[in-house]
């Protein structure tokens, strides 16, 4: 495996992520990190690593779940508060579906874990209905929601400015 495509600067950060958009029975899969809002699975790309590649590797080891990847719903440029530093990110958001119904459970929370830059971050992923996005609950990138909610046959592209 590659190195992550994350880089560290005096004065900011890149940061080249992937996403995959898992949607079943009306209801989106989403992690959520302790005292964090709720996001999208998905990591950073390694270096020789194909976006694909990446979320099938992501969802293995976050949960221990086989998925296929499918058509390229979005991508994000998001720029956001990495601690003290700006975050400049490129994200692509795939649509995904899982090769085995029974990897993970159908209904309610479960948990997890991710690591980045060498600590364990502990995660909750749960399935939460598509109809609670349309009234509010927050999903980072928040402009990345009409998206998830309306099934566009064409990729779409947004800016989401954080900071």
């Amino acid at each position: 495996m590659g190195r992550d495509i994350l880089f560290k600067t005096d004065d900011f950060i890149f940061s080249y992520r992937v996403g995959g958009l898992l949607i079943k029975n009306d209801k989106i899969l989403l992690q959520k990190p302790e005292n964090d809002d709720f996001a999208i699975i998905g990591g950073h790309v390694s270096s020789l690593e194909t976006t694909a590649e990446t979320l099938k590797r992501e969802f293995e080891e976050e949960l221990h779940a086989k998925i296929e990847v499918d058509n390229l719903a979005a991508v994000g440029e998001v720029f956001f508060s990495w601690g003290q530093k700006p975050c400049h990110q490129i994200c692509l958001y795939y649509k995904v579906h899982l090769l085995n119904d029974s990897d993970i459970p159908s209904e309610g929370s479960f948990h997890g874990y991710d690591d980045l830059d060498n600590e364990r971050i502990d995660l909750d992923f749960c399935w939460v209905p598509l109809e609670k996005l349309k009234h509010g609950l927050k999903v980072y990138p928040l402009e990345l929601i009409p998206y998830i909610l309306n099934d566009h046959s064409e990729t779409a592209h947004f800016v989401s400015k954080q900071i």
